[in-house]
């Protein structure tokens, strides 16, 4: 049975973390305040397409209760990804595989300034997901998705094992073998997704239908597109298009984590996605105007606690 910490149970940590136990794994999950309590007195609920309530979870504000495990899953907001790696250091042994589901390109070069390169997998988590109330996850659409992998593209054994809880659990996931082209993938709709839904403040249908919202989506991608081929990573030219093909596709009401933290007076994560994609260019000489001007406009709100 493999030992998994989740350090972060929010939307994802707690979606996923939740599939896992069902599925038989020893689950640990590094909370903290009321959310921490309701998962302490009363489980852990998942409401939403396909519903669950497991019934008894292990979970804690104190990773040295836990112990050292196979695997630590990183789920928390970017913002607090300098305190978390410091705190989940009781966790990590010797043979520890450490996988970051956060958003961005920029969070497996924290993890690897913190600990050992060779311990780090490459991951991202698709789901819609967020936390309804202190113990109750609420997914908002029936997507959910984990890909994770090695930097170089192996098969290895630690992968192989973890694939196989999150089949357990009824996860819809893969071990890829390009994992760094998964990220920058889903960084190029994510930023866009974002950008969008938090400075219009509206969710992705009206915005994919107006014409002009629709141009300003697909070129905030296009400046992604540019600046991940601009560091050697293996996009089509036109996959900002491809994307947009699949914001058609998706849920009218869908918006994204940063949209709902704006809503709730919550810090934001611009630096690390449209303020990323502007760092990034600039080091290549690639112009990104309006992942600057997203990064601009949310500036006053990035730290929280500005009204919506």
């Amino acid at each position: 049975m493999m030992r998994i910490a989740v350090m972060g149970a929010g939307g994802l940590g707690g979606y996923f973390g939740a599939r896992l136990c069902k599925g038989g794994a020893d689950v640990s999950f590094v909370a903290r305040g009321g959310h921490l309590r309701a998962m302490q007195r009363d489980g852990l609920r998942i409401e939403g397409p396909e519903p669950m309530h497991i019934n008894r979870v292990e979970a804690t504000d104190d990773p040295r209760v836990i112990g050292e495990v196979d695997l630590v899953m990183v789920c928390v907001k970017l913002w607090d990804t300098e305190a978390v790696l410091e705190q989940m250091r009781p966790l990590v042994g010797p043979r520890t595989a450490i996988v970051s589901f956060q958003n961005g390109v920029l969070k497996d070069q924290m993890l690897t300034n913190a600990y050992d390169p060779a311990q780090v997998m490459g991951g991202i988590g698709y789901v819609a997901a967020t936390i309804d109330r202190p113990g109750v996850i609420r997914q908002t659409g029936p997507m959910q998705r984990l890909l994770f992998g090695e930097f170089d593209g192996s098969r290895s054994a630690r992968g192989e094992a973890f694939l196989a809880s999150c089949l357990a659990g009824g996860i819809n996931a893969e071990l890829s073998g390009d994992i760094v082209r998964e990220i920058w993938q889903k960084y190029v709709f994510l930023v866009g997704l974002s950008g969008t839904t938090t400075t219009i403040r509206k969710t992705i249908g009206p915005i994919r239908e107006n014409a002009q919202t629709r141009t300003f989506l697909l070129d905030v991608m296009r400046e992604v597109v540019a600046v991940g081929r601009a560091h050697g990573v293996d996009l089509p030219e036109d996959y900002a298009q491809a994307r947009l093909a699949f914001a058609d596709g998706v849920d009218y009401g869908m918006t994204s984590s940063m949209h709902h933290d704006l809503e709730r007076g919550n810090p934001l994560e611009v630096r690390w996605l449209a303020g990323a994609v502007v760092e990034l260019g600039r080091k290549k000489g690639i112009p990104t105007p309006l992942n600057r001007a997203i990064a601009d406009i949310l500036a006053l709100h990035a730290a929280g606690g500005s009204e919506s």
